[in-house]
């Protein structure tokens, strides 16, 4: 016998019927009113659909979004009659779509190759060529898109995954409005998917949402930030509100400051085309690590529902106050050449594609306060480059030093502050740094590290981020992605620094393989502080 679920009315169920109403929820998804939404032994299996993906030949889909579909359905999340459909310019077959995904599938999924599971994911595989502002080949995709709901069985659930640049959204929605593909019938639905960036300041982030929400209801646009799929991501909510050990010192009586760092080791290789004019900041620090700040800073939510999870972010979008002083504390930096890794690398201006009077940086910090009774007086320091010392994205929590000491200086002279570090990767997990004795004969007290690891404490693999993502989305499900206000409120925060910069400050030089330029260490020495090293 099976035990009842935690704060379950119901009966005790045998192991028969729990596997049937396994069965029963692979058939009908999330919907399916046999599935208690409590038990969260079963898995949430996504119901008929298929998805639509615009970009399909670029590299965000055959690295990322092709393989993380076929691990879902190797994994039995996806319905069996699943559906995806190709569109664009190539003049493919079905067929030639479908080697197209088998070879991105051998190549980059996480879960082993199963020919039995691609040939089911195969059948379901269409083809559809053309432009984007191509009406008839809007035509083309509806007699397909009704096609697979004929003969798959998909319902007339369809997702439209927009892995474009946003230059090209208002071609695709416009025709996706003209054939009548984004309006649901008979309780279906129909959603669309955008990645980031979404704009590259206020301004353009309003218009791109007025672009997409004229053809699509607010509730039905899902933008992806890939961070928030992140297992270690998700971890800071489970970490901080499940453990009565970390939250009475999540607050300014024991924290001293707080770090959020997103380093690569990598220069911009093919992206010179998006990466100029854009930069460090506005790629990665308007959401990647706004995102994670939020999470690090938020209170507790009353659920972990979407709207509950929201609002607390957005309380700490609106609370975050901006530097009197943007010169004194932010930074801004372009990696010039030198050796990393045992091999010379080119700096950034000798970049193929990149123009030699360039000032878009690879490197941005930053200092922002929060205006919270919880964090008054702690600055949250946010830095993100490329071809620095190693790649490694991590959220460090230091703590005040204890405010009386009975030893000796010599006793705690390589005593540092406590820390809780949050690894987001790579080797995901959590260390918690403390002071402990050296053993011997004298008191000295010297720093070492208690660490948890993904890989060592869990048997099961932690799924990709796009995973996570794409299913959530199939299932309607939207705490993971962040709302329109979200977005604004980001561009709000960012703005008027990287207005500043384009006014009053040029990027500063550092070498490949260092940890920045000389101003962000100037700009934490200010405040008493230095950059950890991670």
């Amino acid at each position: 016998m099976t035990p009842t679920p935690i704060g379950s009315e119901t009966e005790p169920r045998d192991s028969d019927s729990v596997g049937q109403r396994l069965a029963d929820t692979s058939a009908v998804g999330a919907d399916n009113p046999l599935r208690d939404p409590r038990d969260r032994r079963l898995p949430l299996i996504a119901g008929p659909c298929s998805m639509v993906m615009f970009g399909v030949t670029g590299d965000l889909a055959k690295k990322k979004l092709l393989p993380a579909i076929y691990d879902l359905a190797n994994r039995g999340l996806l319905p069996p009659a699943f559906g995806l459909v190709g569109f664009g310019r190539r003049e493919w077959s079905d067929d030639d779509f479908a080697d197209y995904v088998e070879e991105s599938v051998r190549a980059g999924a996480r879960t082993p190759f199963v020919e039995d599971v691609f040939a089911q994911l195969r059948a379901g595989l269409r083809f559809v060529t053309g432009a984007f502002d191509d009406a008839s080949a809007f035509e083309r995709l509806t007699e397909v898109v009704g096609e697979l709901d004929r003969t798959r069985g998909t319902g007339g659930n369809h997702a439209f995954y927009l892995s474009i640049p946003p230059s090209a959204f208002p071609d695709v929605c416009e025709q996706l409005a003209n054939s009548g593909l984004n309006t649901p019938r008979d309780g279906s639905w129909r959603r669309v998917v955008i990645e980031k960036p979404f704009g590259h300041d206020l301004a353009s982030a309003r218009e791109l949402n007025d672009v997409v929400e004229k053809v699509f209801r607010p509730e039905d646009v899902f933008r992806i930030d890939h961070y928030l799929g992140k297992e270690t991501v998700q971890n800071i909510l489970a970490f901080r509100f499940a453990n009565q050990l970390f939250e009475p010192v999540w607050n300014a009586n024991y924290v001293d400051h707080v770090q959020i760092t997103m380093a690569e080791d990598i220069g911009i290789g093919s992206r010179a085309g998006y990466y100029d004019g854009i930069g460090t900041a506005r790629d990665v620090i308007q959401n990647h690590l706004l995102q994670l700040l939020a999470l690090t800073a938020m209170e507790e939510p009353v659920s972990f529902d979407a709207a509950d999870l929201r609002t607390e972010k957005e309380k700490v979008f609106k609370a975050i106050e901006l530097p009197a002083d943007l010169a004194q504390h932010t930074a801004r930096g372009q990696y010039v050449g030198g050796w990393q890794g045992g091999e010379l690398v080119k700096g950034y201006l000798e970049e193929e594609g990149i123009p030699a009077d360039s000032t878009t940086e690879t490197f941005a910090a930053i200092r922002l306060d929060l205006a919270t009774r919880r964090w008054a007086g702690v600055p949250f320091y946010l830095r993100a480059g490329k071809r620095l010392g190693r790649r490694v994205t991590e959220i460090a929590v230091v703590f005040r030093r204890a405010p009386f000491l009975p030893f000796r200086d010599t006793d705690t002279a390589d005593l540092g502050q406590n820390a809780i570090v949050i690894r987001v990767q790579p080797d995901e997990g959590v260390t918690i740094r403390f002071g402990s004795k050296v053993p011997g004969t004298q008191m000295e007290v010297r720093d070492v590290t208690m660490d948890f690891a993904y890989g060592s404490s869990f048997t099961e693999e932690s799924p990709e981020a796009y995973e996570r993502l794409i299913l959530d989305m199939l299932l309607g499900d939207p705490p993971l992605f962040p709302r329109q206000q979200e977005v604004e409120l980001s561009w709000r925060i960012l703005d008027p620094i990287t207005e500043f910069w384009a006014q009053h400050m040029p990027p500063a030089p550092y070498r490949a393989g260092t940890w920045g330029p000389e101003t962000a260490y100037e700009m934490l020495a200010r405040d008493g502080r230095t950059w950890r090293r991670p």
